[in-house]
């Protein structure tokens, strides 16, 4: 039998500023990840599954195996907000107190991406690997993977969070309450409104469903790819949120799935027939 992973098997890791990491399962069923945080906010998972915390109470950056071990990846950070990791395993950190973008290594060798911005609080990669960053003064960057910056958009209201769906498109949620869309051209149309106005993280998960976390009215919406929304948990202070990663199909089960495929096209139609019931 084949065994394959799907989106609906991704799990959600929320942050909450009493310290603690949340994780819950696509049903909603709430579980402990990890505690002893101060104030942690954005959270990321590389390709592996290893989740990174920001945490702004300590200025720190934790990182945590799927199993939860936890070790310290970073320090002397300020103000660590958005993170955001890249397909090579790179993770960047939005540090809002210095003004930079970090980037980190896997193995942890950190260099300054970008600098002298307007405060820089969301981050998202598109599937081209180009960065994308909000900040405070209401504009959303665009970074090469060389670093070369330009503007993607401006006018807004203190954004937040950022999130790419599988279409290319950028959502972007600010201190108004409202969610806009992007289109990979720049075009901008309101997504949701209405939410609460400390709305600060964005999520999507495999199946494209939109997840947004209200720190102040202590809820985590989910929206359908048609904008339809319901809420998804509350309580507590979520300040994060990060989807772990589907794994990529493993060589045995590529290799079973070319079986399979070989057995059906070489089945007689009469064999078919006989294993749902027929004579």
């Amino acid at each position: 039998m084949l065994i394959t992973s799907s989106a609906q098997a991704q799990n959600l890791f929320v942050s909450d500023t009493d310290g603690n990491i949340n994780e819950y399962t696509p049903g909603g069923v709430q579980s402990t990840f990890a505690t002893g945080l101060e104030t942690p906010l954005g959270l990321a998972c590389n390709s592996a599954g290893d989740l990174f915390a920001a945490d702004d109470g300590s200025d720190n950056i934790y990182e945590y195996t799927p199993g939860g071990v936890r070790s310290t990846f970073a320090t002397g950070l300020h103000t660590p907000l958005g993170l955001a990791c890249n397909s090579a395993g790179d993770l960047f950190a939005a540090d809002l107190g210095s003004d930079n973008i970090y980037k980190f290594t896997p193995g942890g060798v950190q260099s300054t991406f970008a600098s002298k911005l307007g405060g820089p609080t969301g981050l998202a990669f598109n599937s081209a690997g180009d960065l994308f960053a909000a900040d405070s003064s209401g504009n959303i960057n665009e970074f090469t993977p060389d670093g070369v910056e330009s503007t993607f958009a401006t006018g807004l209201n203190n954004t937040y969070a950022l999130a790419f769906n599988d279409a290319g498109d950028l959502f972007a949620v600010d201190s108004s309450g409202n969610i806009n869309e992007f289109t990979p051209d720049g075009v901008e149309s309101t997504f949701a409104t209405g939410l609460g106005n400390n709305t600060i993280a964005l999520a999507f998960n495999g199946a494209s469903d939109l997840f947004a976390a209200d720190y102040t009215g202590g809820n985590i919406y989910e929206f359908t790819p048609g904008g339809v929304q319901s809420t998804f948990a509350s309580g507590g202070n979520p300040g994060g949120l990060a989807f772990q990663p589907v794994p990529e199909p493993s060589a045995l089960g590529l290799l079973a799935l070319g079986v399979t495929a070989l057995l059906v096209h070489r089945r007689p139609a009469s064999f078919a027939f006989n294993a749902i019931g027929g004579e």
